[in-house]
């Protein structure tokens, strides 16, 4: 199968061109997941749905002629989104190879996240399952987004392929449009920018381009936090907006005159709009019903 060329007239064809798996997908474990199964189970079936339609939409748009073993590697062996950068050939991109700092530095972040999931949470109370959950999500992410997917990282550009990290040290981060547009999961980052902010920014201009992405974002994260976990709706959605929000604020007048996008007052102001509302995000309902049973099959506790 191949791709149509990056020339060739948009068109109905050309703007549907696959979008059918990542609508059709999410329907498979919707209507045929067994109700007796656990909640984190559908949940991953879910997540993993609607990642594989959106990894087959960034394929199926962008021409190329990189070799099947490449075309599979992007597809099967790495979780970012950006299929022209990792299809493109090495020979015309230069590529930042890992050195040995850097690879020490994925295993580290891959053992501090193994050690919040095994060690950490075993330390916590049995009466307080949702501080356990809380500390057990955290190493989850550490462990997969921060170490696994930064090994793959790693891994790859050591064969020459243009495929860096996912996350680029988001702690550093001194405003909200640089926290979400450079640093946290760039792989979601490049499919919302890719087929909606760019394409809406020529229709609706970048402030209401900004509002529909923030809006997609959050829509997500519902459908496969609280639609699992059977309660906690709205929440993520209503994250992701203030989310918008505060970018605005950050890019006001106001905010350029108080400095919100900048140096430590902008630092302070992005930790508190990440922060404050994030168990609006991550709700009770989730942490309870799909993380804590998660860890619990993991025999974490």
């Amino acid at each position: 199968m191949t791709n149509k060329p990056a020339s060739s007239p948009v068109s109905t064809v050309v703007w549907y061109q696959g979008w059918l798996p990542i609508l059709l997908l999410p329907a498979i474990p919707i209507s045929m997941f067994p109700p007796a199964w656990p909640r984190w189970a559908f949940m991953w079936s879910l997540s993993f749905a609607i990642y594989l339609g959106c990894k087959w939409l960034t394929w199926r748009r962008t021409p190329t002629t990189a070799s099947i073993g490449r075309k599979f590697g992007y597809l099967f062996a790495w979780p970012g989104l950006d299929a022209a950068a990792f299809l493109h050939s090495s020979d015309d991109v230069a590529i930042s190879r890992p050195d040995a700092k850097e690879w020490s530095l994925a295993s580290l972040k891959l053992l501090c996240g193994v050690s919040l999931i095994w060690g950490v949470v075993r330390l916590i109370p049995t009466d307080s399952p949702y501080a356990a959950g809380w500390v057990g999500m955290i190493g989850l992410v550490m462990t997969l987004h921060f170490g696994i997917f930064h090994l793959l990282s790693c891994t790859w550009r050591t064969f020459g392929v243009n495929a860096p990290p996912l996350m680029d040290w988001p702690i550093a981060s001194v405003s909200v449009s640089e926290f979400w547009g450079r640093r946290w999961n760039r792989a979601f980052r490049d499919l919302t920018h890719r087929f909606l902010f760019r394409p809406l920014t020529a229709k609706l201009g970048p402030r209401w381009a900004l509002v529909v992405g923030f809006l997609f974002s959050g829509l997500v994260h519902d459908a496969v936090i609280s639609y699992p976990a059977g309660g906690g709706y709205g929440g993520p959605t209503l994250f992701f907006m203030l989310q918008a929000a505060a970018m605005f604020v950050e890019r006001s007048p106001r905010g350029r005159r108080e400095g919100y996008g900048r140096g430590m007052k902008g630092r302070l102001f992005t930790i508190a709009v990440l922060i404050t509302p994030v168990t609006l995000l991550f709700h009770r309902p989730f942490v309870l019903t799909i993380i804590v049973p998660f860890l619990e099959a993991m025999r974490v506790f």
